[in-house]
């Protein structure tokens, strides 16, 4: 395991790397934000002052160097009817105790809840988002040209080709100047650019208070669409920090984590911005380029916060194809593509529970639904598999003697019972727990109402190795 780098070391190693990696990684949040802002029905300024607030914040006080925090396609669903039905005023509001919550979160120390996501789920959870990313790219080639499909093989090619001569500069970053100047020279006027997506005009983000009703009845407006957006925030950016600490061999602060990324979104609310959390895919694209630090997601942040500022004009000029033609790459890169390939050899358990995630992700739209129905699986598979108990019952002519093996509880209580005979020949009976564990109530009560049975047919029952509840039966 790589040893925890210093706040030190985090500015000052790498720096190459870790701006030219925020830099790249920029160009991936662009569309991103502008998308996520369309689905939440508000203007393309407020996905931008998210990702750029967020950024900020995370980058000094979350827990995870490296991971790229921004608007979040998986948020930004739950807040189209907030906005439709009350305005964007309430969905400022709702931000701000989001970040409430989820800072609350991190005092609590739920980050370890993350222990109890089995890796099909992870699995899953990565094979899903990538598929969704996917399809989403799809939408720009919709009523395109030819040329609309080469630029993106162009940009493919310049990325996968290049670093094999050269890797100086990330290869998605040089793909995005060749093809924005390419398409500039040749005057190709029929590509599609940003700046035909969405007019990008803004300014810098100032402080203010939600226009708002501060009363009871605006909390109970707000309340549900927050704790809402709290938990999917909270599962996405858990489930990328358990992903980034497994690339880097590092183990960060999950807790801290969370108290960063509520303080973020407190300000964001502020700042006109939404509710965002961590980015798998920009993350991952991060860490790739070489952005292990703090400074690649500050760069991030001030490179996004130049680009619509002042240089408005030349991120409207980059051409759309480009930019598919890198969050492709990140599809590729983040799937488990052994997880379908090597899937004979993998446990079928582990299997169901993955494409169990997936389906639920790709059906729902929704990541932490996904999430769920994974771990719901996993915990029902694990019940199965340690409900499974072996009773065996020895005679010496007088005595019967029932030895236990295996885990006692809800769902294997059952088992205790159909198997000892409470009308056997034998005049004494023991039971013998020394190879089992009684772990909740419902098998405590399994224990006594088997040896009351015994004892109502005139046995004289011996429990051996019982615990304190057990041993007064």
């Amino acid at each position: 395991m790589l040893q925890k780098a210093s706040w030190r070391e985090q500015w000052t190693t790498d720096v190459r790397a870790n701006v030219l990696a925020g830099m790249t990684a920029t160009l991936a949040l662009v569309p991103d934000s502008l998308a996520f802002s369309f689905m939440a029905g508000v203007p393309p300024v407020v996905g931008i002052y998210a990702t750029i607030c967020i950024l900020l914040v995370v980058t000094f006080m979350g827990g995870r160097p490296g991971m790229v925090s921004a608007a979040a396609g998986s948020m930004a669903v739950l807040m189209l009817s907030l906005v439709h039905e009350h305005g964007i005023q309430y969905l400022f509001a709702a931000t701000v105790l989001t970040g409430v919550i989820q800072f609350l979160m991190g005092v609590f120390k739920l980050g370890k809840l993350m222990r109890f996501v089995p890796q099909g789920v992870l699995t899953g959870f990565i094979n899903a988002l990538a598929i969704m990313i996917f399809m989403s790219q799809l939408r720009y080639f919709q009523g395109e040209s030819w040329l609309m499909y080469a630029l993106v093989g162009l940009t493919l090619a310049i990325i996968y080709w290049l670093p094999r001569y050269f890797k100086a500069i990330p290869s998605p970053l040089v793909a995005v100047a060749v093809l924005s100047i390419a398409v500039w020279a040749l005057g190709l006027g029929d590509v599609t650019r940003i700046g035909e997506i969405a007019a990008i005009d803004a300014s810098l983000p100032s402080f203010f208070l939600p226009d708002i009703p501060f009363s009871w009845d605006t909390l109970a407006i707000i309340a549900p669409y927050s704790l809402s957006l709290a938990v999917v925030g909270y599962t996405e950016t858990m489930l990328t920090h358990n992903l980034l600490d497994e690339m880097t061999g590092e183990r960060t602060d999950k807790n801290r984590e969370m108290r960063g990324q509520g303080i973020a979104n407190v300000v964001a609310g502020f700042f006109g911005g939404m509710a965002g959390c961590a980015l798998v895919a920009e993350s991952v694209l991060n860490v790739k380029m070489g952005g292990k630090r703090r400074l690649s997601t500050l760069v991030a942040a001030l490179f996004l916060l130049l680009l619509t500022v002042l240089l408005g004009d030349v991120l409207a000029m980059i051409p759309m194809a480009a930019l598919v033609g890198i969050m492709l790459m990140v599809c590729v890169s983040i799937f488990d593509w052994s997880s379908v390939f090597k899937m004979k050899k993998l446990p079928a358990g582990e299997t169901f529970i993955m494409l169990s995630t997936v389906a639920a992700v790709l059906l729902t739209h929704d990541l932490a639904i996904g999430v769920g129905v994974g771990v719901l699986f996993s915990f029902i598979g694990f019940a199965i598999k340690a409900s499974r108990v072996q009773i065996d019952s020895e005679w010496d002519g007088t005595r019967r003697t029932y030895r236990v093996h295996g885990q006692l509880f809800f769902a294997s209580a059952s088992e205790l019972e159909e198997q000892i005979e409470t009308q056997c020949e034998a005049e004494e009976i023991r039971l013998d727990l020394t190879g089992t564990k009684v772990w909740d109530h419902t098998a405590n009560l399994a224990v006594k109402r088997t040896v009351e049975r015994l004892r109502d047919n005139g046995k004289q029952v011996t429990v051996l190795h019982a615990s304190a509840d057990q041993a007064a039966v």
